[in-house]
């Protein structure tokens, strides 16, 4: 493990880059609360036809990978694992289980071109108080992409990508496999924007605050990029 002192020297990125070559790192604390708040946020945030159940277990995926690629923490620490319409959580069914037993929530079952769907409906505000203004951003930016710029369809395809491949059908999904998630052909602008955003990715460094800025929305925005063709 790198010790506390020096994994404050070092950006969220660096930190990711050790841990996808050595495999370390992802014994990482499930926050059951948490994840039910982001599950009711989401819910609340979506009318009952733009939100089924593959389109919330990819809203929880890339929530919880993004994240991690931008701070080195997850948001709500939930195991993924791979599924044939893309990667499924593994709480999310209890999750949904007791925020309905608690009343936030209902989830019916709808008919859709002929198939059943679920559709969530949040039945009272969420205790969206509890997340940050920064979660409250990247889940607002997922929710957006997520569920109202492509079909169930698209985002199971589009999460097909490099982490999703290179393990087997049922076997969990890394955290620190988000780092695949990051587009691998670099275009020259690409180089200019790294070398415009230096001076700043190194005063935050310095700072001890290494992704709280702009940049953690830009790379979340080159990573959903990718999904809007």
């Amino acid at each position: 493990m790198i010790p506390n002192a020096c994994a404050k020297t070092v950006s969220a990125l660096d930190f990711l880059k050790f841990k996808i070559l050595t495999g370390v790192g992802d014994c990482l604390q499930f926050d059951r609360a948490k994840l039910k708040t982001v599950v009711h946020y989401v819910c609340s945030e979506c009318e009952p036809a733009e939100l089924g159940a593959v389109k919330l277990h990819k809203t929880l995926y890339y929530a919880d990978m993004l994240h991690y690629l931008g701070l080195g923490t997850p948001l709500t620490g939930a195991t993924y694992r791979k599924r044939p319409l893309g990667p499924m959580c593994d709480a999310l069914r209890p999750a949904l289980q007791e925020l309905e037993r608690a009343g936030a929530i209902e989830t019916r079952e709808v008919d859709y071109f002929g198939y059943r769907k679920k559709e969530y409906v949040s039945l009272k505000q969420p205790e969206s108080e509890t997340l940050s203004e920064s979660e409250r951003a990247i889940l607002d930016e997922i929710v957006d992409f997520v569920c109202r710029e492509n079909t169930a369809k698209t985002i199971s395809d589009f999460s097909h990508s490099a982490p999703w491949e290179i393990v087997e059908f049922g076997e969990v999904l890394p955290y620190h496999n988000a780092l695949l998630l990051i587009p691998n052909q670099v275009s020259e602008d690409a180089f200019d924007w790294a070398l415009e955003q230096a001076p700043d990715i190194e005063t935050a460094r310095s700072q001890g605050n290494p992704l709280d800025y702009p940049v953690f929305a830009d790379l979340r925005s080159r990573v959903l990029q990718e999904g809007r063709g």
